[in-house]
C-alpha cells in the first residue's frame, strides 16, 4: 500500500512507522526486529499497522526496502543526476564519502543488500531495481566523460560504472565491518582512476 489514495495524516502516520522500522532493522536487521518491537518504538496500535500494511510483517519490511532504497539514491543528489563535468564527480565522491562516514553501520545500503534484500523476492526486486537505477545513472556520467575524451582508452564505459558502484558496495561493507572509511576512499578512487577527472575541480 503506497502513499496514494491516503489523507496526509494518513500518509505521515504510515511513514512514521517505515521510518521506526527502518531504524530498528538498521539496529537490529529484520530477522531480530518483530510487529511487536515496531509497534511500540512507533508509538501504532496494531490495527493502525495492519490498516497500512494489510498483511503484516511481508508488506512492512518491503515498504521499508523501498523506503532504504529511496534514501540511497537521494543522498547523493543533485550530482548523481548530472555527472557530465570532472567537477560534479568530484562533488560527487565528496558527498558519497561524507554521507557514510557520517552513517557508518546506520547506512540504508548496509541494511538492505546485507539483511533486507535476503527477506523475500520482492524486497530482492527492489534492491536490483536499486542497483539497475544508480549503474545507469553512474554509466550516463561516464558516457559524457568518455564523450569528452576524458576516460581511459580500452575501458568500455560499462565497465567503469560497474566498478565504481562495485567499489561502493564493498567499501560500505568493510566499513560497517571495521569501522573504517578508508577501505570506501580507496576502492572509490581506484574505481574512478579511469576518468580523467584530476585536476579537474574547476571543470
Amino acid at each position: 500500500m503506497a502513499n496514494r489514495g491516503l489523507t496526509a495524516k494518513g500518509a505521515a502516520t504510515r511513514q512514521r512507522i517505515v521510518d521506526g522500522a527502518a531504524a530498528l532493522i538498521r539496529l537490529k536487521g529484520p530477522g531480530a526486529t518483530n510487529l511487536d518491537d515496531v509497534l511500540e518504538a512507533t508509538a501504532t496500535s496494531k490495527s493502525q499497522l495492519f490498516h497500512y500494511f494489510p498483511n503484516g510483517r511481508e508488506d512492512l519490511l518491503q515498504a521499508v526496502a523501498r523506503h532504504e532504497a529511496d534514501q540511497v539514491l537521494a543522498a547523493q543528489q543533485p550530482y548523481l543526476a548530472d555527472l557530465t563535468s570532472g567537477r560534479m564527480w568530484q562533488a560527487w565522491r565528496t558527498a558519497v564519502v561524507a554521507h557514510y562516514g557520517e552513517l557508518g553501520d546506520r547506512c540504508p545500503l548496509g541494511a538492505l543488500t546485507a539483511q533486507l534484500g535476503k527477506t523475500s523476492p520482492r524486497t530482492r526486486e527492489i534492491v536490483s531495481e536499486l542497483y539497475g537505477t544508480w549503474e545507469a545513472c553512474l554509466l550516463a556520467g561516464v558516457q559524457a566523460m568518455a564523450e569528452q575524451g576524458a576516460l581511459s582508452p580500452g575501458i568500455a564505459p560499462e565497465t567503469a560504472a560497474r566498478g565504481i558502484l562495485a567499489a561502493i558496495q564493498g567499501g560500505v561493507l568493510m566499513l560497517q565491518a571495521t569501522g573504517s572509511l578508508d577501505y570506501l576512499v580507496a576502492g572509490l578512487d581506484a574505481a574512478m582512476f579511469p576518468l580523467a577527472i584530476r585536476g579537474q575541480a574547476g571543470a
